[in-house]
């Protein structure tokens, strides 16, 4: 696992979620040269972003939860234990979009909004977890 994955505070992930993830693909292939390989996952099909032979980011449709928003690109950063972040979210001024929920075989994220209306996603990896 990458070091990315491991440090608490640091991103390690950025995701696109759009309603045509064929018309993305391809736009951002043909910019940045990416390479870009389908992952089945549980009632979706996500696509994973690699640069320079490195996984970097990826990309889905848009979830019924997030219907009607516009397509955009989330950003990532691991926490030693997002649930403990998600509980400290409100005392600081922010608030908790979506809470901590699983990703089968990835770890444990949520989406949060600082005082301002940033939102940023936290997530713990699960090999962080079972290191734990």
């Amino acid at each position: 696992m990458d070091e990315q994955y491991k440090q608490h505070g640091a991103f390690s992930w950025c995701e696109l979620i759009t309603p045509d993830v064929a018309e993305a693909k391809a736009f951002y292939e043909k910019l940045f040269g990416w390479v870009l390989e389908d992952m089945p996952m549980e009632g979706m099909t996500y696509t994973i972003v690699k640069a320079g032979g490195r996984e970097v980011g990826g990309i889905m449709t848009t979830p019924p939860e997030a219907e009607g928003k516009p397509p955009a690109w989330g950003t990532y950063v691991t926490v030693d234990d997002v649930d403990e972040l998600a509980g400290r979210v409100a005392g600081l001024g922010g608030n908790v979009l979506v809470g901590p929920q699983d990703i089968p075989e990835v770890g444990r994220f949520c989406v949060i909004q600082d005082p301002q209306g940033a939102f940023i996603s936290a997530i713990t990896y699960i090999d962080k977890i079972k290191n734990a």
